[in-house]
């Protein structure tokens, strides 16, 4: 399965490039809302929060419009997907948007955009 992960022992500087990267590559503007990974702290640590490619969103749509690809990756649909965002609310990292007027959520697909953006190199995409 083909994923985007932190890694281990990276340190992020929270310069946003990767969620610049992110927006810009989907939307063709930068807006953090619109962004699938998204920069928090945790005890005093800045981290990446990156879709981890765990299927509940998959599990949750009831049109059947998130699938794996040939690469273990869950990717939308856009002709199945009704734009209900229940898949949204189901992602337990939160980083599955739906910006406002969008017609179907946006959900990381494993690109490397972002790991190419970030100047601390704490991105990555790994096949697992």
């Amino acid at each position: 399965m083909k994923k985007l992960t932190v890694k281990k022992g990276a340190e992020c500087m929270a310069c946003l490039g990767c969620v610049i990267a992110c927006s810009e590559a989907f939307y063709k503007e930068f807006d953090p809302d619109k962004s699938c990974i998204r920069i928090g702290e945790k005890n005093g640590v800045v981290k990446p929060a990156t879709c981890i490619q765990c299927g509940k969103c998959a599990r949750t749509c009831e049109h059947g419009a998130i699938k794996q690809n040939a690469k273990g990756t869950y990717v939308i649909d856009k002709k199945a997907c009704v734009g209900c965002g229940k898949c949204v609310e189901a992602c337990p990292m939160h980083v599955m948007v739906m910006p406002a007027g969008a017609s179907n959520p946006t959900k990381c697909i494993a690109c490397g955009i972002c790991a190419k953006a970030c100047p601390a190199d704490v991105l990555e995409v790994v096949e697992s």
